[in-house]
């Protein structure tokens, strides 16, 4: 049978974690070192498990899920062709992010016991057990700060050519149209100015600024700079500020539409008691967003396939 690798590793020290759901039997391994860019738990439906996938992209359900309520690491994000958000927990396993939530990363990874079968960790040689069947026992090293350097060096380079190639391709499809909005100029069009110059800066979860940032760290940062407002430093918060222009439940399913939208708006994915991402309407059926470590902040359009599920107007 393949063996799989899948992270879930503490912020320092080696770890010797358990939590996933077996549906067929799997071999004990030892995974990779990796850096974590964000710890994220289970929110699917108690007592069940999340399927873990091959790829974000047409993968196949690889036969086993994470279980409702643990605490994973994760080492890369993706959005698929459906405009449907991914973490990679593993050296190829998948989950749909829409049923996570973030969590500090000082939280600790979870544990589960009770259970018929047991597994010997190939690090500690220490007994693991899960409910409903065998868990993948983990032990997982420190990373060393040479490769972390290297590694965090590539992903910058490869972020700042996925960003050129998206502000350029953006920039040839945007159109002239007239933005509605009501707001004054002055603070609108600062809030435009602020977010384009940080397109082309890396992603990093956690960051605040002003060289590199996460979604909700860039919105943050933009609006007390252009707008001199102090917006909530969490997605979670943020979501819960200003007035509700638009939310998916309440429009029957359809897309939100450029001309409900105004400078300034802010876009958000996921439910509004669990958003996963944000982004800054700055006009012209586009925005503003702290992507991905892959893309890094980034201007895009806004499209079917990956449409915000909610728009919160905090001018």
């Amino acid at each position: 049978m393949t063996k799989h690798k899948l992270f879930k590793l503490g912020t320092a020290a080696a770890l010797t974690v358990t939590g996933v759901s077996a549906i067929t039997s799997l071999k004990t391994v030892r995974a990779a070192n990796f850096t974590a860019i964000k710890r994220v738990k289970i929110n699917y439906l108690p007592g069940k498990g999340l399927n873990i996938w091959t790829n974000y992209n047409k993968g196949k359900f690889m036969g086993y899920r994470a279980k409702d309520g643990t605490i994973w690491n994760v080492a890369e994000t993706a959005v698929d062709k459906k405009g449907n958000l991914w973490y990679k927990v593993g050296t190829r396993e998948w989950i749909e992010a829409r049923y996570t939530v973030d969590v500090d990363m000082d939280t600790p990874a979870s544990t589960n016991a009770k259970t018929k079968d047991k597994i010997t960790n190939v690090s500690t040689k220490k007994k693991s057990t899960a409910k409903n069947g065998v868990n993948n026992v983990i032990s997982l090293g420190t990373v060393t700060k040479k490769s972390t350097k290297k590694a965090k060096a590539a992903k910058v380079k490869k972020a700042k050519q996925i960003v050129d190639a998206a502000v350029k391709k953006t920039s040839k499809k945007s159109t002239t149209k007239k933005v509605a909005s009501t707001q004054a100029p002055s603070k609108a069009g600062a809030i435009i100015a602020l977010a384009k110059q940080q397109v082309g800066k890396p992603y990093a979860w956690g960051a605040n600024g002003p060289d590199s940032f996460d979604c909700s760290s860039l919105v943050q940062y933009v609006f007390k700079n252009a707008a001199g407002m102090n917006l909530p430093r969490t997605t979670y918060d943020q979501v819960k500020v200003g007035q509700t222009v638009y939310q998916k439940s309440q429009a029957n399913g359809q897309p939100v539409s450029a001309n409900n939208l105004q400078v300034g708006d802010l876009l958000f994915w996921g439910s509004e008691s669990s958003p996963y991402h944000v982004a800054i309407y700055i006009g012209n059926n586009q925005y503003v967003n702290a992507a991905t470590p892959e893309q890094g902040t980034i201007l895009q359009t806004m499209t079917s396939y990956f449409a915000p599920t909610i728009v919160k107007r905090v001018l």
